[in-house]
């Protein structure tokens, strides 16, 4: 035991046994023991649906074939026995054993029967050649049974709340059986098998994930089902889940990107889209129309690109419009599968208590803003379960509850009533004993007894703690509240009734300041949905945050003459919204907001809060609802205050976010592995070598330092710079050549690199680079390209440490540092005190090939983009956005530092600097832009500056 001999009987055996779907066992673990693994395989299962579907279709021809093998086996052992007895008796036998009668029968006996027995054999496996041709004709139904099997357990790849018990996928496949269109020829009949099996289980899982999984899942069950029935190629589908492209191409055409024509020459390279990119190029005009189109995915592809298949179409959609994808994959499953895959009905609440038991408890995954208890209590008071009838127990988890959630389950399982657990992830230590109890009470249990869970899905797979057991075996409904600018403002408004509008003395002022307040909320609640651009971090914006601002509200206008406004919106931006921000720019943007809402104009004449759509006039309750429906303009970034290109950036994540999960959501084994071409293996490997390959040696530190003579803050800088790149790419050669020799078999295999072939497998940056690398959101591909790049930039400026002429700010890992050492380089030659010191950015008109010298003082820096807003270089101001022009690169920058005392603050809108698109922690400076517009509506427009995107 551990490092002591132990002293063991011979006779002692020890077996362990997991219920964990797919353990990972360490290599030392798996030596020493022997693994054996039970869990069912696709063709095992498919084998018993197969037997499952017969016995329900055709249960004499089940019931023969187990009458069969009964008979088979039976026939074994009454031979066995026979050739046993003849033995022992030959054995036995002394001196002349014809003389002995027994022996001579037994044998005469055992050769007849052994003849009978082959007779029968022989009819038998004529019959069961029928029998298996008769069921091989339900085969496609169980094929198509296993494989749904297969997609709903992956389904925990993405977010691991969605556990699915075989158990509870068999019923719905029983169910599913006995509901399919009856029919007297077969093939239709088996057909119809298929559809309402495919269905059925689309329904049940669908109603227990996100709205914004649900694209997912639907996709994965399209593309493999498309697979199975070979009506797609997997190279295709490999293509347009991945999505390689060319980098460092430069677009010839001004409506696609250089990203978007890269993904285009990547395809070109492809048979079926040969000439692809010359074509673009020849009709730009043509294509231009389609790709600006409202809805491509609707029109017609120019020329014979219109006859390629529905696929080969996704795959040249995903280049030219990639922010219409989720719209052309819903098409697509529309096309494939039918309308009834995409229509989005929920199921009622009723429907699925039906499928509930004793054994099989119902589990709510919940959202913020919405109470899934409601349904409960409203059936519950239909079917006579009320707290009034002292059989309904509603516990909510907590400090000291679990006792109380005991008794209710003991009192509950005997005598038929309801429990409701609320919020279960808040007694982590608990869980593991519901799921005893749970287990304990499915069976022997009042049929009428029903638990009903509630639970936050984890923010990341590891903060996840809910038990497999308890999840397998629920029921999941996910409950979200309404998206969209409409749903979100009538929701606001009917926290208030007639009464609430009635109660302030001064109640025009309370009225209006009430609206502007729900308002207020629905935009920051719903701005959430354009990611970083929208909040810089997610909030937890509730219900509460407005309900107690109203009773604020009144309590002030109620105590003072006039209105604060100032007050008020300190109160609300500050503390009650407020409260729930930790980052300044956000801050800031709440602040805004609250200004542009909160005005005493909306008292006095008429205030926009959003582009033709005014603070109503004095109401009541109903008017204020009828103004809504009436005059809110419909749903576009411009309600929040955003350009509509923010929407086009906020789509285009989501179907980048769709393929990428599809993708790792594939079979190991088949669908974008198979039929590739390459295995999985030789792709890793071809990636493995061709990096190696590119990778400079490190940087000589010590030659670089014997270079210098004075330290100048540049100078500092350099160095700290090849030091971070050495330790990057030290890491990145050795963790290659570990995989290498891993591969070769001349090293085990360790978690450390199966996650870098994963990684290399799937173009993502592998952790333990991203871990001594630089914030960035690309690819693989694209990421090592922009490596080469940074180190290439450092070298040229460590060959003679002479500053470039125009510095490329995204290529150094901490660009603080280097604007940094501008204000340090200056304060030295001027003697000014560093902490009186700010930068002063002004924009040039020009781009970096037009200079031949770098300034004076201060640099001049490039490789900036603007996202929410660009830059006009003729009037030097910031300006609208072009539509679809989402990251409009800046001019060159001049960047100086000057006194704190000689900024211009007029007319500036300061303008923060980030890393990537993430924002947030990627924080680098502040920059102040000239504008002619208030800068508030920058603000609004989630403006700001990335160093890369």
């Amino acid at each position: 035991m551990g490092d002591k001999e132990v002293e063991y009987n011979a006779e002692f055996k020890l077996i362990l046994h997991t219920k964990l779907a797919n353990p990972h066992y360490k290599p030392e673990m798996q030596a020493q023991t022997t693994l054996i693994n039970f869990t069912v395989t696709r063709d095992g299962l498919e084998d018993q649906l197969l037997a499952a579907v017969v016995s329900k279709e055709r249960p004499d021809l089940e019931k023969l074939k187990s009458d069969l093998t009964k008979q088979q086996n039976d026939f074994k052992i009454v031979l066995k026995s026979l050739e046993d007895s003849l033995l022992s008796r030959l054995s036995a036998a002394e001196g002349n054993f014809l003389g002995d009668t027994a022996l001579v029968e037994n044998l005469e006996t055992t050769k007849k029967t052994a003849a009978e027995i082959e007779e029968k054999v022989a009819e038998a496996k004529t019959t069961e050649v029928e029998i298996n041709t008769a069921r091989e004709l339900y085969r496609p139904a169980a094929a198509r049974a296993s494989l749904l099997y297969f997609i709903l357990n992956d389904l925990n790849k993405i977010n691991p709340i969605y556990q699915f018990s075989l158990k509870a996928f068999s019923v719905v496949f029983q169910k599913a059986i006995e509901k399919a269109e009856p029919s007297d020829d077969i093939k239709q009949r088996v057909a119809n098998l298929i559809d309402c099996i495919t269905y059925s289980v689309f329904v049940y899982t669908t109603r227990g994930l996100f709205e914004s999984d649900k694209l997912i899942f639907t996709a994965q069950l399209a593309f493999q089902v498309l697979l199975m029935n070979k009506e797609i190629n997997p190279v295709e589908l490999d293509f347009l889940l991945r999505f390689p492209i060319v980098v460092n191409v430069t677009s010839p055409v001004d409506f696609l990107s250089n990203g978007s024509w890269g993904g285009i020459k990547a395809m070109s390279a492809m048979e079926e889209f040969r000439n692809l990119d010359r074509d673009i190029e020849g009709s730009a005009k043509r294509w231009k129309k389609f790709a600006e189109s409202e809805c491509p995915e609707k029109e017609k592809f120019p020329q014979e690109w219109k006859n390629k298949s529905s696929l080969q179409k996704m795959c040249m959609m995903r280049a030219l419009r990639p922010d219409r994808m989720t719209y052309a994959i819903t098409l697509f499953i529309e096309e494939k599968l039918g309308t009834k895959y995409v229509e989005g009905r929920q199921v009622e609440f009723a429907k699925s208590f039906e499928e509930s038991g004793p054994g099989t408890p119902m589990f709510f995954i919940l959202s913020p803003g919405v109470d899934p208890l409601k349904d409960v209590e409203a059936l519950g008071r239909k079917m006579a379960f009320t707290f009034d009838n002292k059989n309904f127990h509603n516990v909510s988890l907590g400090q000291g509850q679990e006792i109380v959630a005991e008794q209710a389950m003991d009192v509950a399982s005997i005598q038929g009533h309801w429990v409701i657990l609320q919020n279960v992830h808040l007694v982590a230590k608990w869980l593991p004993t519901l799921e005893k109890y749970l287990e304990k009470y499915s069976e022997g249990s009042n049929e009428s007894f029903r638990v009903f869970m509630s639970a936050e899905p984890a923010g990341t797979p590891d903060a996840h703690i809910i038990p497999q057991g308890i999840l397998e075996s629920s029921i999941k409904i996910t409950n979200e509240p309404p998206t969209g600018m409409f749903a979100n403002l009538h929701k606001a408004l009917d926290n208030f009734t007639q009464d609430t509008l009635e109660m302030c003395a001064r109640e025009a002022e309370f009225k209006s300041i009430l609206f502007s307040l729900c308002y207020f909320h629905a935009v920051v609640a719903e701005r959430r949905k354009f990611g970083p651009q929208g909040w810089n971090r997610g909030y937890p914006f509730n219900t509460g945050d407005l309900t107690i601002s109203v009773n604020v509200l009144y309590n002030y206008l109620e105590a003072n003459a006039k209105v604060p406004w100032e007050d008020l919106r300190y109160l609300f931006g500050e503390i009650m919204y407020g409260g729930h921000i930790t980052d300044d720019w956000d801050r800031r943007l709440c602040k805004t907001y609250l200004e542009e809402y909160m005005h005493p104009d909306q008292l006095e004449g008429e205030l926009y809060i959003a582009p033709g759509f005014a603070i109503p006039p004095n109401s009541d309750y109903k008017g204020y609802h009828q103004y809504i429906d009436e005059m809110l303009p419909a749903e576009s970034p411009y309600l929040y205050g955003l350009h509509p290109n923010a929407e086009i950036g906020f789509l285009t994540t989501l179907s980048e976010n769709l393929f990428k999960t599809v993708l790792e959501m594939q079979p190991r084994d088949s669908g974008a592995g198979a039929g590739v071409g390459a295995t999985r293996e030789e792709k890793v490997k071809a990636t493995l070598d061709e990096f190696l390959d590119k990778l400079p040696d490190e940087f000589n530190i010590v030659e670089i330092m014997s270079k210098v003579e004075e330290r100048t803050p540049y100078i500092v800088v350099a160095f700290q710079e090849c030091e971070r790149m050495n330790t990057l790419t030290s890491e990145i050669r050795r963790s290659l050549k570990e995989l290498d020799l891993g591969l070769k078999g001349e090293l085990t295999i360790t978690t450390d690199m199966e996650d870098l072939s994963t990684s290399l497998f799937f173009d993502q940056v592998p952790a333990s680079w991203t871990k001594r690398a630089y914030p960035s959101m690309q690819s693989l591909g694209a990421w090592y390209s922009d490596l080469l790049l940074r180190i290439k930039e450092l070298e040229s400026w460590t060959t003679d440490f002479q500053l470039p002429i125009s510095v490329w700010l995204a290529g150094f890992f901490n660009p603080q540092s280097f604007l940094t050492a501008i204000m340090q380089s200056m304060a030295r030659r001027n003697e000014w005190p560093l902490d009186r010191m700010c930068l002063q950015c002004d924009v040039t008109k020009k781009n970096k090939d037009d200079f031949t010298a770098p300034p004076r003082e201060g640099s001049y820096v490039h490789g900036l983009f603007m996202e929410g807003a660009r830059w006009d270089t003729q009037t030097g101001l910031i300006t609208d956005s072009r539509l679809k022009e989402l990251f409009p690169a800046m001019p060159v920058m001049f960047i100086r530092a000057i006194p704190v005392d000689k900024l211009d603050v007029r007319n500036i809108y300061e303008c923060p600097v980030y890393k990537t698109r993430q924002r947030g922690p990627t924080y680098v400076w502040t920059f102040n832009l000239k504008t002619k517009e208030k800068a508030a509506k920058w603000t609004l427009a989630g403006v700001a500056l990335l160093l890369q995107i």
